[in-house]
C-alpha cells in the first residue's frame, strides 16, 4: 500500500475536527524527532538532540512520551488521517517502548535535565504515556510490562520536592495504566495514595498548588489528568474537587480563546482541552472553556504556542484524546461566548479575574500587579510589572510570586492595591567552566542524592528570591471603559536607574513551559520615562498609565 500524506482540510471553526487537524499535522514534526533506524543503537529514541545533533550525552527520558502521539495517530480512525493502522508507524512506537526499556535505569528510573538525575516528573509523564501506547495497540510484551512494573514501583516510593500537583496527579493515572496492564494490586493503592496526595493539595478556592500558588496553567493539566483517572476507574471522589477545579479554571479563560499566562505561579498558557471534554456533559463551566478554544483559540491561532521539542507532546496527545471524547452536549452549537460578565477574587491566590461584556482582565497581586487585558480579538494589553535596570547591571522586578506583598481589594472603589519589595532578577546562563562544574557535581554527589541537587537548582532558579530593600507599589482602577495603573519606587542603595520599563511578557524564573509564544508576545514593551526621570533625581518616583477599553467590533 502507497505511503501518502493527504493534506488534512481546514475545518470551520467550532468543528471538533479542530483537534484532530492540529494533532495530525503534528505527527511528522514529531516522526521527526525519532531515530528510525532499525540498525541504529538508538532505534527509537526520541531525543534528536542526542542521536542526531550529538550535542546532549544522555537521552532525555521525557521524550518518551512521544510515543503516546504516535499510537493515538495510528489508534484513531478518520478519513484524513493518513497514520491510521500504519504497519510502520506500530513498529516505531514499539521500538520507542523498547528503547526507553533500554535506556533506563536499573530501578526503572529516567533523567530528564541531567544524567543520573532520576527525575519524578518525566517518569510520570513517559511512563503514563507508555502504558497508554500498550493499551491502544494490545501489546502484551512481558519484558515491557515488567519495565513499567519497575517504572512504577519507583515512582510509588519516590517523592520530589517542590509541591507540582499535575505531577501527582500524572503519576496516580500512570500507577492506573500500570495496574491495569498487570493487575498487580500495589499499583491500585499506590495510584490512590497519590491521588489523595494530589487532592490533599487543592485548596478551597478550587486551585492546585504549582510551587508557590495557583497557575491556571498548570490547573488545566492537573483537571485533565484527574479527569482521566476518573474516566477509567468511574472514582466518585473526584467529581467534586473537579467540579471546584473547573470553576476556578474558567475564570482566566479569555474572550478571543487563549489561557493563562504570566499572572500564574509558572507563567503558563497551558491548555489541555481532554478533561473539559470528559466534564463537559456535567460542568457548564467546562463545556464553555471547551467550545471557546474549538470556535476561536484553535482556529484563531490565539492558543498557547509550547510547541518545542520538548513539550509539545502533551498538548498532541491530549488534542486527540479530546476530539476521540468529544462531548455532543445538547445545545452547544448555541451556546454564547464568553462567558457572562463577573468579578472574581480569590484572596489566597492573590487572582483577580473581571469580566464584562467586551473585555477580561486578571491581576496577580502576588506578583505584584502583573496585568493582562484581552477582547474577542485578542490582547489588548499585558504588562509584567515594572523592571528597573541599575548602572552596574542589576535588574530589579516586581513579578516574583511573593506572599509577603502587602494586598488590598477593593469591591466598592475597583480597586486593587499592590506593596512589596523589588527583587533582584537572577539570570544566570551556562558556560563551558560552569558545564564542566555542573556535570562533576551530577557524576558524583548528584548520583548518590538526586533529590539533593534537585532542591539546590530549584532554590537557585525557581523559588529563590534575591529580595532587596527597594519598595514598589501598584495601583489598579478598574472603570466601565479605562484601566489605571499607578506605579511607585522607592530605590534604596544608591545606584543610578538606567532604565524603566513593563514588558508585556517578562519573566524572572525557569519554568521548562513558560515563555511560550502568545499574540500577547507582539504587544509594546511600555517605557517608564518619567519614572525613571523620578528615581534620578529623588530616588522616588511616580508614573500612571491609562488603558483605553474601546468597544471592538462584533465578531
Amino acid at each position: 500500500m502507497a505511503a501518502t500524506l493527504c493534506p488534512f482540510q481546514q475545518p470551520p471553526a467550532g468543528h471538533r475536527d479542530w483537534y484532530l487537524f492540529e494533532a495530525v499535522r503534528s505527527v511528522p514534526r514529531i516522526m521527526t524527532m525519532l531515530d528510525r533506524n532499525p540498525v541504529s543503537p538508538t532505534y527509537g529514541c526520541f531525543d534528536r538532540e542526542y542521536w542526531h545533533y550529538r550535542t546532549a550525552d544522555f537521552p532525555c527520558g521525557m521524550n518518551e512520551e512521544f510515543s503516546l502521539v504516535l499510537a493515538l495517530a495510528w489508534a484513531t480512525a478518520h478519513p484524513q488521517n493518513p497514520f491510521f493502522k500504519n504497519l510502520r508507524l506500530r513498529e516505531l512506537i514499539e521500538a520507542s517502548l523498547r528503547f526507553a526499556q533500554k535506556s533506563s535505569h536499573a530501578n526503572g528510573a529516567c533523567d530528564d535535565y541531567f544524567p543520573f538525575e532520576q527525575a519524578r516528573g518525566a517518569a510520570a509523564f513517559s511512563l503514563y504515556a507508555m502504558a497508554e501506547s500498550c493499551q491502544l495497540l494490545g501489546l502484551k510484551d512481558p519484558a515491557l510490562l515488567e519495565f513499567f512494573a519497575r517504572r512504577g514501583d519507583w515512582l510509588a516510593q519516590h517523592q520530589e520536592s517542590g509541591r507540582l500537583s499535575n505531577h501527582q496527579a500524572l503519576a496516580a493515572l500512570a500507577l492506573q495504566n500500570v495496574f491495569a496492564l498487570t493487575a498487580r494490586p500495589r499499583f491500585r493503592a499506590g495510584m490512590e495514595q497519590l491521588r489523595d496526595l494530589a487532592l490533599s493539595w487543592q485548596h478551597a478556592e478550587g486551585w492546585f498548588q504549582e510551587y508557590e500558588g495557583a497557575d491556571p496553567g498548570y490547573q488545566t493539566s492537573t483537571i485533565s489528568f484527574l479527569a482521566k483517572l476518573r474516566q477509567k476507574t468511574g472514582d466518585p471522589k473526584l467529581s467534586e474537587p473537579l467540579r471546584r477545579a473547573v470553576a476556578f479554571a474558567a475564570h482566566f479563560m479569555h474572550p478571543d480563546g487563549s489561557y493563562g499566562g504570566e499572572y500564574g505561579s509558572r507563567n503558563t498558557g497551558h491548555f489541555y482541552p481532554h478533561g473539559l471534554e470528559l466534564l463537559a456533559p456535567e460542568s457548564p463551566d467546562a463545556l464553555q472553556m471547551a467550545e471557546l478554544f474549538l470556535r476561536r483559540g484553535l482556529p484563531g491561532r490565539t492558543r498557547c504556542y509550547n510547541d518545542d521539542n520538548r513539550m509539545c507532546a502533551h498538548y498532541v496527545y491530549d488534542w486527540f484524546q479530546a476530539w476521540r471524547d468529544y462531548a455532543p452536549v445538547p445545545g452547544r452549537d448555541a451556546l454564547p461566548c464568553p462567558a457572562a460578565p463577573q468579578t472574581a477574587w480569590f484572596p489566597a491566590a492573590g487572582l483577580l479575574a473581571r469580566r464584562d461584556e467586551r473585555h477580561c482582565a486578571v491581576a496577580a497581586a502576588y506578583k505584584g500587579g502583573v496585568l493582562k487585558i484581552t477582547g474577542p480579538l485578542g490582547p489588548i494589553y499585558s504588562d509584567t510589572g515594572v523592571m528597573l535596570r541599575l548602572a552596574d547591571g542589576t535588574v530589579l522586578v516586581s513579578h516574583l510570586v511573593n506572599a509577603q506583598n502587602e494586598v488590598r481589594w477593593s469591591p466598592a472603589q475597583n480597586e486593587l492595591t499592590v506593596r512589596g519589595n523589588l527583587c533582584r532578577r537572577r539570570a544566570a546562563l551556562m558556560t563551558p567552566w560552569k558545564q564542566m562544574v555542573f556535570r562533576a557535581l551530577t557524576l558524583t554527589i548528584g548520583r548518590l542524592n538526586p533529590n539533593w541537587l534537585r532542591q539546590l537548582i530549584q532554590k537557585l532558579f525557581i523559588t529563590g528570591k534575591a529580595v532587596t530593600t527597594s519598595t514598589f507599589s501598584r495601583t489598579i482602577r478598574f472603570a466601565p471603559d479605562r484601566i489605571e495603573i499607578v506605579d511607585e519606587v522607592e530605590l534604596r542603595g544608591g545606584q543610578m536607574v538606567v532604565e524603566a520599563m513593563a514588558a508585556p511578557d517578562s519573566t524572572s524564573i525557569y519554568v521548562a513551559a513558560s515563555n511560550p509564544f502568545q499574540a500577547a508576545n507582539l504587544l509594546p514593551v511600555r517605557r517608564l520615562g518619567l519614572l525613571r526621570d523620578k528615581l534620578r533625581e529623588a530616588n522616588r518616583g511616580r508614573q500612571t498609565h491609562v488603558v483605553e477599553l474601546t468597544a471592538p467590533p462584533k465578531v
